[in-house]
């Protein structure tokens, strides 16, 4: 169970990778800013629990950036550790299957939780943004499962 948890873990980490990459690529064709979300999610966390991103100005609005690209590559590896163990516990389905499995895991997971805290809402959302957002997590579950299956038959997972 740990070694699919870790394949997981690591196939998730280059899916984010890759997610991340076609954000960025996404970012220099349209010429668009990066998204706030991140930030907004993390300040909407904050509103919500007894804890704050501690200094003033520039610095806290740096550390609530760094918190919110964090939180990203978190929710990246630990989506891909869920389906490391759920395929060390022999759930397998096809590689077009779970990769569209783990990229729609990933939106939602996303998708849901930035609706429940009000940092956006995703019914107002053009059909250039939902494709802004739907290409770079199916890039992401491609990648993420397309590396467990390849570390499976390595004997990897």
């Amino acid at each position: 169970m740990n070694t699919g948890f870790l394949a997981g873990a690591a196939a998730g980490a280059a899916g984010t990778a890759a997610l991340n990459a076609a954000t960025y690529v996404d970012m220099v064709v349209r010429g668009r800013a990066a998204s706030r979300t991140p930030e907004r999610t993390v300040e909407a966390i904050e509103d919500r629990l007894p804890v704050t991103v501690p200094g003033a100005g520039d610095e806290r609005q740096n550390r609530v950036s760094g918190l919110g690209s964090l939180t990203g590559i978190l929710t990246g590896v630990g989506i891909g550790a869920a389906f490391g163990l759920l395929r060390g516990a022999g759930v397998r389905p096809p590689v077009p299957v779970g990769a569209l499995l783990a990229g729609v895991t990933a939106m939602a997971s996303t998708d849901v939780s930035m609706a429940k805290l009000r940092v956006t809402d995703p019914r107002s959302w053009s059909a250039t943004d939902w494709a802004g957002d739907l290409v770079p997590h199916l890039i992401y579950g491609a990648v993420t499962y397309a590396t467990l299956h390849a570390l499976d038959r390595r004997g990897l997972s």
